[in-house]
């Protein structure tokens, strides 16, 4: 199945799954992240530069640099 999103949808489709877990562990750094990321009546993040990380992990993606394999050892 192939998934096409756009920065923004898959930003927030990113945040929506950290909400989730915040739900399930009350965590304070996960909820301090959370209150960095929302984004304001502007449309842009409470701290800029979460965007600007956001669209860097996006290209590192992009370019195969990012690796999600558990190595057990």
């Amino acid at each position: 199945m192939s998934i096409n999103l756009t920065e923004k949808e898959a930003y927030a489709a990113m945040y929506a799954y950290l909400v989730k877990v915040y739900e399930m562990t009350q965590s304070d750094d996960i909820g301090g992240l959370l209150g960095s990321m929302s984004t304001l009546s502007d449309g842009k993040t409470v701290d800029p530069a979460i965007w600007n990380d956001w669209l860097q992990c996006i290209d590192d993606v992009k370019q195969n640099k990012v690796d999600i394999e558990l190595r057990l050892k």
